[in-house]
C-alpha cells in the first residue's frame, strides 16, 4: 500500500481527497460566516426599522396628546382616547408621562424586553416630547411588540439555512468537478511514468491539459523522448564501437596467429602492418575517451577570457608539418584578436580536430582557409577547404558519433573528431555548422559568444 492510499474519496486518490476536503472546509466556513453576517445584518435592520417605526408612532402620539392637553388645559381632563387608539393600531406599548414624570396613561401588551424598573418602559423604547406653546408638558414612551422582530428573524433563519444548504451542495459539486479536473491529468502523468519505469519506452502522456498541467505532461513527454533517444544512441554507440574495433582486432588476431604458427616470417613489413593496426586501435580508444570526456563534462574547468584568433594560429602551427606533407595551401584571416569566454584546451581540441579532418580528406594542392570575424555578439570561425566535399545526403550526419561518409570508407579515421567538435562548442554556448558540395569543398562554421568586456 502506498503512502496516503488509505485516504481515497470518490475515487479521487489521496491528493484529490485532500483537495476536495479543503474546498469543502472553505465552503462550509464561508457559508457559516455569511450566515452569521446575514443574521446580524437582518437583526440590525429589523431593529433599525422598529426604531424608526416606534419613533414615528411616538411622534404621532405626542402630537395627538399635545392637542388633547391644549384643549383641556391639563392632563386631568385631557381626552387621550385618540392617542391610545394610535398606539393600539401600531400594536405598541404606550406610556404617557407628565412633566413631573408621573404616568398619565398607559396601554398595550406589556413587553418584558422593553419594561424598565417599576414597569416604566426602558431604554429600548422610543421617546417623544409633548410640547404645547413651546413648553414641554410631558413625554411619550413607545415600545413595539417583540412579535414582529421575532417573526422576521424566524423567517430569516429559515431562508438562511435553506440557502446555506443549497450553497454547500453546489460548493461540494463544484469542488468535486474542479478536483477531478486537477487530479485527472496528474493520474495520467503518474500512469505514464509507471509504465515508462516498467520498461515501456513508448509510454507518453495523452491529451492536452490546460495551463501548468499541460506543461507538466509536455515536460514528461520531452523527458521520455530524451531518455529513449539516449538509450537508442547508447545502443548504437555500442554497436558502432564494436564494429570499429572488430576490423583491427581481427587483423591483429589473424596476423599474430600466422606468426605463432610459423606460416609467415616475422619480417619488418609484416610487423609494421600489425603495428599499424594497433595504432588504429589506440586512435579509436583515444577518440572515444575524448568524446566521453566532452559529453560528460559539466562546467568548463578552466574557463577564462581567451583569444580565438591566437588559438587558431597555434593549432595551425601545431599541424604545420602534416599540412605541408598533405600538400595543402594555407590561407588565414586571423589578424584581429577576438575574445571568447571558455576553456582554451578544449577550444584547441575542437579547432585541431577540424584541421585534422581537413588534412585527412583533402587532396594534394588543395587549399585550407581559416578566417575569424565578429558578427553581432558572436565570434564566427570559418575553416573551409577545396577538397572533394561531402554528398548532400551525408551532411545531416557529419557531427554524429562514429559516422563516416560512404565516400570515405577507405580513409583511416574513427568518425569521432567532429562529434567532439560539436560537444565542445555546445558546452561553450555556441553552435557548429557544415556547408559542402561535392567537388567544391567543405566549410565548417563555429559560432561562439563573445567574452564579456572587462
Amino acid at each position: 500500500m502506498t503512502r496516503g492510499s488509505g485516504l481515497n474519496l470518490l475515487g479521487l486518490g489521496a491528493l484529490g481527497t485532500r483537495i476536495l476536503l479543503a474546498f469543502v472546509a472553505v465552503a462550509i466556513s464561508t457559508v457559516l460566516v455569511l450566515a452569521a453576517a446575514a443574521l446580524i445584518g437582518v437583526d440590525r435592520g429589523v431593529q433599525a426599522g422598529e426604531q424608526a417605526d416606534r419613533q414615528e408612532v411616538a411622534d404621532s402620539i405626542a402630537t395627538t396628546a399635545a392637542e388633547a392637553y391644549q384643549r383641556a388645559g391639563s392632563w386631568d381632563d385631557a381626552d387621550l382616547a385618540r392617542a391610545v387608539r394610535i398606539g393600539e393600531a401600531a400594536s405598541a406599548r404606550l406610556v404617557i408621562l407628565d412633566a413631573a414624570g408621573t404616568t398619565v396613561i398607559s396601554s398595550g401588551v406589556p413587553n418584558e424586553n422593553s419594561l424598565g424598573s417599576g414597569g416604566v418602559l426602558g431604554s429600548s423604547a422610543s421617546v417623544a416630547d409633548i410640547t404645547v406653546d413651546g413648553a414641554s408638558v410631558g413625554t411619550v414612551r413607545v415600545a413595539l411588540s417583540a412579535t414582529t422582530s421575532s417573526s422576521v428573524l424566524d423567517i430569516a433563519w429559515k431562508w438562511i439555512v435553506i440557502a446555506g444548504l443549497v450553497a454547500l451542495v453546489i460548493a461540494f459539486a463544484a469542488s468535486w468537478l474542479v478536483t477531478r479536473f486537477l487530479v485527472g491529468p496528474l493520474h495520467t502523468v503518474t500512469d505514464a511514468a509507471r509504465a515508462f519505469t516498467a520498461g515501456n519506452r513508448t509510454s507518453r502522456v495523452a491529451g492536452n491539459a490546460p495551463g501548468e498541467l499541460g506543461e507538466l505532461g509536455a515536460a514528461f513527454n520531452g523527458m521520455a523522448d530524451e531518455v529513449a533517444r539516449s538509450e537508442r544512441d547508447r545502443r548504437n554507440l555500442t554497436a558502432d564501437v564494436a564494429h570499429e574495433l572488430r576490423t583491427p582486432l581481427a587483423a591483429l588476431q589473424a596476423g599474430l596467429e600466422e606468426l605463432r604458427d610459423g606460416l609467415i616470417a616475422p619480417d619488418a613489413e609484416r610487423l609494421a602492418a600489425l603495428h599499424d593496426q594497433s595504432l588504429r586501435l589506440g586512435r579509436i580508444v583515444a577518440d572515444l575517451a575524448e568524446l566521453s570526456a566532452a559529453e560528460t563534462a559539466g562546467a568548463l574547468p578552466r574557463e577564462s577570457r581567451v583569444d580565438l584568433a591566437q588559438i587558431s594560429q597555434e593549432e595551425l602551427a601545431l599541424h604545420d608539418a602534416r599540412l605541408r606533407a598533405a600538400g595543402l595551401h594555407i590561407i588565414t584571416d586571423l589578424s584581429e584578436p577576438v575574445f571568447v569566454q571558455g576553456d582554451a584546451d578544449r577550444l584547441h581540441q575542437a579547432i585541431g580536430n577540424v584541421i585534422a579532418n581537413a588534412v585527412r580528406y583533402c587532396r594534394d594542392d588543395d587549399s585550407l582557409m581559416v578566417a575569424l570575424a565578429v558578427q553581432g555578439d558572436e565570434a564566427v570561425l570559418t575553416i573551409s577547404d577545396t577538397g572533394p566535399g561531402i554528398p548532400v545526403d551525408d551532411l545531416p550526419y557529419v557531427f554524429d558519433r562514429l559516422w563516416r561518409g560512404t565516400a570515405a570508407r577507405d580513409i583511416s579515421g574513427s568518425g569521432i573528431g567532429l562529434a567532439v567538435v560539436r560537444e565542445v562548442v555546445a558546452q561553450h554556448g555556441g553552435s557548429a555548422e557544415v556547408e559542402s558540395a561535392v567537388g567544391e569543398g567543405t566549410r565548417i562554421i563555429i559560432r561562439l559568444p563573445l567574452a564579456r568586456s572587462i
